[in-house]
């Protein structure tokens, strides 16, 4: 079996007002990742994905696109070890 990939992520840019917390819900639950997405108080979004490697890999390079109405300027990622449960939730701001 392999051992899930889990990673934090930050992203950077127009991220929020433009539905990109509820489009990151959409895409990774529809790709089986487990995890969860908040916005931060400093106008960026941060999430955590897990999952098989390459699905998560995915996950982040949709992120570095994201919905119609979003900029993408930067995302920074970094391995996680806090386990996220079961399932892809939206978190209040932080």
């Amino acid at each position: 079996m392999n051992h899930p990939t889990c990673v934090r992520a930050v992203v950077s840019g127009r991220v929020q007002g433009v539905w990109y917390r509820g489009w990151t819900v959409q895409t990774a639950q529809g790709m089986g990742l487990a995890g969860w997405v908040r916005n931060l108080s400093d106008g960026r979004v941060e999430a955590v994905f897990m999952g098989d490697a390459a699905t998560v890999e995915a996950m982040l390079a949709a992120c570095r696109q994201g919905p119609p109405s979003a900029w993408v300027s930067a995302i920074e990622v970094e391995p996680w070890s806090e386990l996220p449960g079961h399932g892809f939730h939206q978190r209040p701001t932080f």
